[in-house]
């Protein structure tokens, strides 16, 4: 038998077998896995500043809020997941339902404001809905919902898919909250004026930056903020009958295998140093204690949070809309 039939380890001295067989029997450091919704450069710099921090690796997930529960349902027989951030707090409220997450308070949660906290979730930041408008569309500067559904908007509006973001599906539950029938005599006028379901946030957004469309109906305003600050010629308005604040919750899964370093994750986005970095990517902070970047809670008209009561029935809810738009 020449070397190249023998089987491998009888080639190797028996010192570095013994070497090889204590390697593997070794435990391998798992990175802490986190996935998200939302914009990528602000979960990367989180990510960094932990490990600074404490040194333990986070893998990151980061999608749209479609894609992102989607892969956490594919996964529940076996998640991988140990920290969970969403744009959507019904995802938050659902998963707390099925009995999915851990029960944590971090300490650094004591300036969240109650609204925006719960036994086993905590909002990482606030985002609040606004219309994105081209001022070199040739249409009129628009001040509230209902002016999207005038001629002048034929055709030029924009709205991202509620089905895909989070925060639509937020803006058309708190549409239906403040204004109930009316709030459907809305999205049918809308539908009849042409306006397009088009995707995520960004893809609802890039068309009205390069002048295809005129305006996005519920723009996510940090990720507009953030586009302005790079020299795009877009403005947020605020719409003046109010709009819908939307929490991005996080949350510890119950099956972790590192409940403490994902405690300290948590912790970490709720500390003076996370908070900040926050800020920078043009979303609210949650504690009340730390400054906002942009146009911060109490310059325009936000409703209140909705109840549980209020947030149930969101399925149907995006049901009726999708038969509005998209099948009809």
């Amino acid at each position: 038998m020449n070397m190249h039939s023998r089987p491998w380890f009888r080639v190797l001295r028996p010192g570095v077998v013994g070497a090889l067989v204590l390697v593997a029997l070794q435990p391998v450091a798992q990175a802490l896995t986190v996935y998200t919704a939302g914009p990528a450069g602000l979960i990367k710099e989180l990510a960094q500043g932990f490990e600074q921090q404490g040194g333990e690796k986070v893998e990151v997930f980061q999608a749209d809020s479609g894609k992102v529960m989607a892969r956490v349902e594919s996964e529940a027989g076996n998640p991988r997941v140990d920290v969970l951030i969403s744009a959507s707090w019904d995802s938050a409220l659902d998963l707390h339902q099925r009995g999915w997450l851990l029960n944590y308070r971090s300490p650094n949660a004591k300036t969240v404001p109650a609204a925006y906290q719960g036994p086993s979730y905590v909002a990482q930041g606030l985002s609040a809905l606004a219309l994105a408008w081209n001022p070199s569309s040739g249409t009129p500067r628009p001040s509230d919902w209902k002016d999207l559904a005038e001629p002048a908007f034929q055709g030029k509006v924009n709205m991202p898919d509620p089905s895909k973001s989070g925060t639509a599906l937020e803006l058309i539950s708190g549409l239906q909250s403040q204004h109930g029938a009316q709030a459907w005599k809305l999205f049918g006028e809308l539908r009849a004026n042409g306006m397009h379901i088009a995707g995520a946030n960004a893809q609802a957004l890039n068309p009205v930056l390069q002048g295809a469309k005129a305006v996005v109906f519920g723009a996510v305003d940090y990720v507009t903020y953030a586009v302005q600050a790079k020299g795009e010629k877009v403005e947020i308005i605020f719409p003046r009958s109010g709009t819908v604040v939307a929490a991005r919750p996080m949350m510890i899964f119950k099956r972790s295998a590192k409940v403490e370093q994902a405690k300290r994750f948590v912790d970490y986005v709720l500390s003076d140093e996370g908070q900040r970095i926050v800020a920078k990517s043009y979303l609210l902070p949650v504690r009340s204690d730390v400054p906002a970047l942009r146009p911060a809670l109490g310059s325009f008209q936000a409703w209140p949070p909705e109840s549980d009561v209020q947030r149930a029935g969101r399925a149907a809810l995006l049901q009726s809309f999708d038969e509005l738009f998209v099948r009809k």
